[in-house]
């Protein structure tokens, strides 16, 4: 039997659900499924610039692990890009390394809110539900 995986330390989510091909109706695509720790090595390696190794250490996971991660990302990335589908972040063998909440109003991520029910900063005549994202 194999070993259980171990979950990914992922430090927040993305703020953004997903992205879709310019002049292509979303309904109209396919769509290729992105896990959040695909996303984190992305984030990690290219857009912070940290080594395999550093990024690693981040998501508590082994450099080749990470690797792997890392290069499934890309496949997706480019496999969206040249075919014109879009790209849906969810799901994965994660954890959060904080409660997040996304407001359902203005979007807006809050990590460990004491009131999961407001927002804080929109319009209080706007209806303010926080969508648990560590569910």
């Amino acid at each position: 039997m194999p070993r259980p995986k171990k979950k990914r330390k992922v430090d927040h989510p993305p703020k953004m659900l997903g992205f879709k091909p310019f002049g292509i109706r979303f309904c109209d695509t396919e769509h290729i499924i992105m896990q959040f720790e695909e996303y984190e090595t992305v984030k990690l390696v290219i857009y912070k610039s940290l080594s395999q190794d550093e990024a690693a250490e981040k998501m508590a996971v082994s450099r080749p692990t990470l690797t792997r991660i890392y290069n499934s990302a890309l496949k997706k990335i480019g496999q969206a890009f040249v075919e014109g589908k879009s790209i849906l972040i969810k799901g994965g063998d994660f954890e959060f390394e904080k409660e997040w909440y996304k407001c359902q109003t203005c979007f807006k991520l809050i990590d460990g809110v004491k009131d999961p029910s407001t927002c804080g900063d929109c319009p209080e005549d706007d209806k303010n539900e926080l969508l648990n994202l560590n569910e």
